[in-house]
């Protein structure tokens, strides 16, 4: 197994280095860049913009200066014209857009190996601050989000095999494809109508984490208002999340409970709880259990944007939406460099987790 894993290890350079590669590349030649960001602010609203890159250019002229010599020359910036081709130059030199894209992109790389991310090309602060300073809001979202998920689906999923073809079956099926059929961000508004306040009762908070007094708070009483503020974020998320896992687990029971083993544990005699938990349950969830730290990577990336906005929650979702928006480049490779890595390794402990599961597993016999 250990050579295993460090076989995985080794093909996460070059996986890591082929997604940076894409991402970079095809980022690159979209239109609409930080060069042409800046330039469209000076040409919207030339004083703010002016006086705000004058502050971060090196040497003594202002930018102000620089465009009342405005030499009208072509631009390969779309919006560019009427611009001096020093102020272009210097915007460029700013972003690093100075150097060859081939450079660009190997001292980004030669950064990201040693977790240096840069700095925000229009927040003013390190990426790593900002990632860390969202990360709670995120990590609390998707945690609590697959856990409940997990902790719903598999008792509901275990019951609906062994009640296949029953009432209960058909009718939890039915309430389940109907809630998956639900988007979440509807869901949460419904939720801020009846609950937060928006028409009928304020039992739960509209914006934020925790509340304003937090850190004067108990430990039980911080506790209280964290879990107080979550509890609507992540009732939205989880509404429609659990029905594939609930089928899934289902569908994985279903074809344990007719194979040859099974019967033969009954034949001898067996409690069915006994061979329900003892011999099926193993082999069941394992596709289940193994794939946990997947799911709680694919609900921490994905599907949290309006959510957050919804809720005021200002986590990575967000963060990262304003980037593209905003063509904030550090921000956008440097948590894609540093959230595919985490997928990376997350899928090297799911592959852990399947002989967790299953020591009968030998991920090192396959290879």
């Amino acid at each position: 197994m250990l050579a295993y894993i460090l076989r995985r290890l080794m093909l996460v350079v070059p996986t890591l280095l082929g997604i940076m590669v894409i991402n970079f590349f095809v980022i690159q030649a979209a239109p609409g860049g930080p060069v042409e960001q800046m330039i469209s602010q000076i040409q919207g609203t030339a004083v703010d913009a002016t006086e705000r890159f004058s502050g971060s250019s090196s040497g003594g002229e202002t930018v102000r200066s620089a465009t009342s010599d405005s030499s009208g020359g072509g631009s390969a910036y779309r919006g560019a014209r009427g611009l001096p081709k020093e102020l272009i130059e210097r915007i460029e030199k700013m972003y690093g857009f100075d150097k060859p894209i081939g450079e660009r992109f190997f001292l980004m790389m030669k950064n990201y190996l040693v977790f240096d991310f840069g700095e925000s090309f229009f927040r003013n602060k390190k990426v790593v601050d900002l990632v860390l300073e969202k990360m709670p809001v995120s990590i609390s979202l998707g945690l609590w989000t697959t856990l409940l998920v997990y902790f719903i689906s598999i008792p509901l999923g275990i019951a609906k095999a062994v009640r296949d073809g029953s009432r209960f079956d058909v009718a939890s099926s039915t309430t389940l494809i109907v809630l998956n059929a639900i988007p979440g961000f509807l869901f949460a508004l419904l939720l801020v109508v009846l609950f937060a306040g928006g028409s009928y009762f304020k039992l739960f908070p509209l914006r934020g984490l925790v509340s304003d007094d937090w850190s004067e708070l108990g430990l039980l009483d911080k506790l209280l208002d964290y879990f107080w503020h979550m509890a609507l974020p992540i009732g939205a998320m989880v509404i429609g999340g659990f029905a594939t896992l609930t089928f899934l687990t289902k569908n994985s029971f279903l074809e344990e409970i007719h194979k040859q083993y099974v019967l033969t544990a009954r034949a001898k005699g067996l409690e069915e709880r006994r061979v329900l938990y003892g011999h099926i349950f193993r082999n069941a969830m394992l596709i289940v259990i193994a794939g946990f730290p997947a799911a709680f990577i694919g609900v921490l990336f994905t599907g949290s944007l309006l959510i957050e906005v919804i809720f005021s929650l200002d986590g990575i979702g967000l963060l990262g939406f304003e980037a593209a928006l905003n063509r904030d480049y550090p921000i956008m490779f440097g948590t894609l460099y540093f959230f595919g890595l985490i997928g990376l390794v997350m899928g090297i402990l799911g592959d852990i987790m399947y002989t967790v599961v299953d020591p009968r597993i030998d991920f090192e016999a396959r290879g």
